[in-house]
């Protein structure tokens, strides 16, 4: 199964030397090696009788080339700096990238493997970032992978207009199927991709002509080539993935090498290579089967009714290769890294805070001063004030917004924009390009560094990104949505741009704090929140419309700095010192309409004791003891709430 195929040479006398060359590159144990990752990963799904065997068993060859002779990367290490990033974005194809971890040294062992699909084990069906050592993003929902993967891309250029290039020189290579490419999301981000020239990103696809449903023709004809070469990308072919090692190889240097464009290289493959379900939609998403198995494994040489073998000369190809090659690179980046610190010692103090994840100290202090005094502004333009005084002292933020900049008054003035030429910018513009752009800044912030995303939109327009917010949650990553225009009040645009369902849509989501803060002393607080939060999605929510400043921050001034840590906190300081039988109705009011609810609580206040509630974060709310809880909202008492939005959610703390 493994010849050359002589018809694909150049007659040449250079390319014939070339081609001997890159064919030396190889020998039996490779040529076992791509054997036992096939067979490996196919007994890793008959044992689950769960899973997509055929894609591992296609694309064996094409791992073992990536793994054994161009990833640096370190298994002693997994978040070594300057590792190459890979990313599966054919997700379900992860029985292939848990049988590499494992061959490679990861912290994926045998049993694991053993375990794959089951209920708390480190092999899920689908790969999650922060459960298995050595995956740099959770992908599983097509395409995600890939547009995440621009973000890895956008975030290695960055860190190298910071350190330089000899510091930081990494390149991410990203798997992917016919799927990921009939996925908007990935269109969407590979089009910015080709626009930033993003060198350092090596796309491989599994060209396999099979989907779940049967071949591709039924409804994917298009030349991914030509429009890959119309994103401006540099694209190239493999006739052969499945034994052609050298060509795969060769073509992964010259794309590896390749400068001004992202790459990619197009990669036909038989799905369910060498079984008896070769090039079959059957071996798609089902275990082959006893027979089928048995079958795969003679004609591949191995002992059919042996499973999960791992012959010793496998591993030890891969610690004279992957294994050997990583420590050594991590080694030489150590040295590096240690020279620079001390020839450039400002430099060097920054680089190793962000290797320690850690903020500025003190980043607090520039955040600017808010108070009755102040003008009455809209939430969003009071948000940009802030972002911009962060963004000066806060290296590490890094965002943009998805062409709606002078609305959401998210620009950074202490900065330029990020573009092929001035890659040290730190102001993206996405384009209108909202699921790319949630999806990109996921990828940044799995890149490392202590990068922090931040994306913005319309509020209502988060529904484009939904599916790369959910995935963010899931993932534990850090982003920070700035999400304008955030209700019915945003006036002329209409029903197309209110978001009437969107705030209880977005706090339903596990993992995700939604904050609506009503003033300026609000938002401070709310970034205090947000900023260092490594574990998950923050998506503030702000108004087109002005707030009456000089209302809500007479009481917010002596409040929010202790209540809005705790989600939700009682605004009137006086009130608040009352007994609690004094309290007649509990207003519980978000963002703008916290206003409004101050406003009645004054001009009822001859005839009605009403206490104001800021429900600035009710997902932070959740999170606080039952008696800090009731301390706010008082049991056996009229809770009103108050939100320009759906009212679905709000019934578990309204009541009589």
């Amino acid at each position: 199964f493994f010849k050359i195929n002589l018809s694909r040479l150049d007659p040449s006398p250079l390319k014939m030397a070339e081609s001997k060359q890159a064919d030396a590159a190889f020998d039996d144990v490779d040529k076992l090696c791509v054997g036992n990752i096939g067979t490996f990963a196919a007994d890793v799904v008959e044992k689950a009788n769960s899973g997509h065997p055929g894609a591992p068993m296609g694309m064996s060859a094409i791992a073992h080339v990536l793994w054994s002779k161009i990833l640096n990367a370190s298994s002693a290490n997994p978040l070594f700096a300057n590792r190459d990033r890979f990313v599966l974005s054919n997700g379900h194809a992860c029985a292939l990238q848990y049988t590499m971890l494992h061959l490679c040294g990861y912290k994926v062992s045998m049993e694991d493997l053993k375990s794959f699909r089951q209920l708390n084990s480190i092999t899920p069906g689908h790969p999650e970032n922060y459960m298995t050592d050595g995956i740099e993003l959770s992908t599983g929902p097509l395409g995600q992978g890939l547009a995440q993967a621009v973000g890895l891309a956008i975030a290695g250029k960055y860190a190298q207009s910071l350190f330089g290039e000899e510091l930081f020189n990494s390149k991410v290579y990203v798997f992917c199927g016919d799927g990921c490419l009939q996925e908007g999301v990935a269109s969407e981000a590979c089009s910015l991709a080709g626009h930033l020239k993003l060198d350092n990103l090596v796309l491989l696809y599994d060209d396999n002509d099979i989907q779940i449903d049967g071949s591709t023709n039924l409804a994917f004809t298009e030349s991914v080539g030509k429009r890959f070469e119309a994103y401006d990308w540099s694209v190239d072919f493999v006739a052969d993935g499945n034994t052609n090692l050298a060509e795969i190889l060769a073509k992964i240097e010259k794309a590896k090498a390749t400068k001004g464009k992202p790459s990619l290289i197009a990669i036909k493959t038989k799905i369910g290579y060498a079984s008896t379900l070769e090039g079959s939609h059957k071996v798609h998403g089902a275990p082959l089967g006893t027979d089928a198995l048995k079958d795969y494994k003679n004609k591949l040489g191995f002992n059919a009714e042996e499973t999960f073998v791992v012959k010793d000369a496998v591993y030890q190809r891969y610690k004279e290769t992957f294994v050997k090659r990583g420590a050594l690179v991590e080694e030489q980046w150590n040295k590096l890294k240690e020279a620079y610190c001390q020839k450039n010692p400002e430099k060097g103090k920054l680089l190793n805070r962000l290797l320690k994840n850690e903020l500025p100290e003190n980043w607090q202090a520039a955040l600017p001063k808010y108070d009755e005094t102040s003008k009455p502004n809209a939430t969003r333009s009071i948000n940009g004030e802030i972002l911009n005084a962060i963004a000066k002292v806060v290296p590490e933020l890094i965002g943009g917004a998805a062409d709606l900049t002078p609305s959401t008054k998210t620009e950074l003035k202490c900065s330029h924009d990020f573009q092929a030429n001035s890659i040290d910018g730190r102001y993206l513009r996405f384009g209108v390009r909202e699921f790319a752009m949630f999806a990109i800044a996921n990828g940044i912030s799995a890149f490392g560094l202590n990068l922090v995303p931040f994306s913005s939109t319309f509020l209502n327009f988060i529904t484009y990104g939904y599916g790369a917010l959910r995935l963010g949650a899931l993932s534990h990553l850090r982003q920070i949505y700035i999400m304008t225009h955030d209700s019915v009040l945003l006036g002329e645009d209409g029903p197309t741009h209110q978001p009437v369902e969107v705030l209880p849509a977005v706090r339903a989501l596990p993992n995700a704090l939604l904050f609506r803060p009503a003033d300026g002393i609000e938002i401070n607080e709310c970034w205090k929140v947000m900023l260092p939060r490594r574990d998950g999605p923050s998506i503030i929510c702000l108004s087109r419309q002005k707030v009456n400043t000089n209302l809500v921050s007479k009481y917010t001034k002596n409040t929010a700095l202790n209540g809005v840590k705790f989600g939700a906190y009682i605004l009137q300081t006086d009130e608040a010192e009352q007994k609690e039988k004094d309290v007649d109705v509990v207003v519980i009011a978000t963002g703008s309409e916290v206003e409004l609810a101050l406003d009645a609580a004054e001009s009822l206040k001859d005839s009605l004791k009403v206490r104001v509630v800021s429900g600035v974060c009710m997902d932070l709310f959740e999170q606080q003891s039952l008696e800090y809880k009731q301390s706010v909202l008082k049991p056996n008492t009229l809770v009103i709430a108050f939100e320009a939005s759906s009212p679905y959610g709000w019934d578990r703390y309204a009541h009589k």
